[in-house]
């Protein structure tokens, strides 16, 4: 299997994209934005289309649809009452305009289709040499501000208190969310990246009572999920979308039954 180049890419590109959904993870459940994560994979998908169409990288088209969305919705929908309503809001702009650049583009659109099912198993060296830069740059940044992103998203009654500071975390924190999912997404899928930064900080909470062992455990899950999905799409010529997402589900299943049992 290692003989083929780009198997040896894909798993090296699961390892970086593990980390970032493994430190992200825990902080996407704790501050409970998984439904802005649903919906930044699927802005991500309309942020390919517009790269497309500028007949640039879809990941620059990406990144700019992702941010835009984020910054407006930490600035808009700062507090609790108005951020779902902010989120649906900007979501159907963009997502609209995704739709409008794509019909545009449409010699180009499959290309950009493929991002939402991702090619984790027909990436470049250029693909890896981005995801891994994009990498260490949002875990240099989530290292700087840890400790006010903990203490924000572990701590909502505290943060309160200072809503400045509170804002500008939640702001970064969105941003570099954002970024999570635009790296990985073209890799993995914009559909998959939402599983991969949810599903296994699920299962970890279960298993770990600290935001370290929470953080590893989740990334120990990810990269089970994505190398395990990868010799089971190799060795069976099946989608490697399905294989990630079904080990996540039984990993999450397991958590769940552990729970209860350890709870009699």
């Amino acid at each position: 299997m290692f003989s083929y180049p780009f198997m040896q890419y894909a798993f090296i590109a699961s390892f970086f994209i593990s980390i970032l959904c493994g430190l992200m993870g825990v902080f996407v459940v704790a501050r409970k934005t998984a439904f802005f994560t649903h919906t930044l994979s699927e802005i991500s998908f309309s942020g390919a289309s517009f790269g497309v169409f500028l007949g640039t990288n879809p990941i620059i088209g990406m990144l700019i649809f992702t941010v835009l969305s984020s910054l407006m919705i930490g600035t808009v929908g700062s507090k609790v009452s108005r951020r779902e309503s902010s989120i649906s809001v900007f979501s159907v702009l963009f997502i609209g305009l995704g739709i409008l650049f794509l019909s545009l583009a449409n010699s180009q659109s499959s290309y950009a289709t493929n991002i939402l099912f991702g090619s984790i198993v027909g990436i470049s060296l250029d693909n890896v040499t981005t995801l891994v830069a994009l990498s260490i740059l949002i875990i240099l940044v989530i290292v700087l501000i840890y400790r006010k992103l903990k203490y924000n998203s572990f701590d909502d009654i505290g943060a309160g208190f200072n809503s400045r500071a509170n804002t500008f975390v939640s702001i970064v924190f969105l941003i570099l969310l954002a970024c999570t999912v635009s790296v990985t997404a073209q890799i993995v899928g914009s559909l998959l990246i939402f599983a991969l930064l949810t599903i296994p900080a699920s299962s970890a909470k279960y298993f770990a009572h600290s935001i370290w062992g929470m953080t590893l455990l989740s990334f120990i899950f990810s990269l089970i999920g994505t190398w395990v999905g990868l010799y089971l799409s190799f060795i069976t010529n099946l989608p490697v979308s399905f294989f990630i997402a079904l080990i996540e589900t039984i990993i999450y299943i397991i958590a769940v039954l552990y729970d209860k049992v350890t709870r009699i």
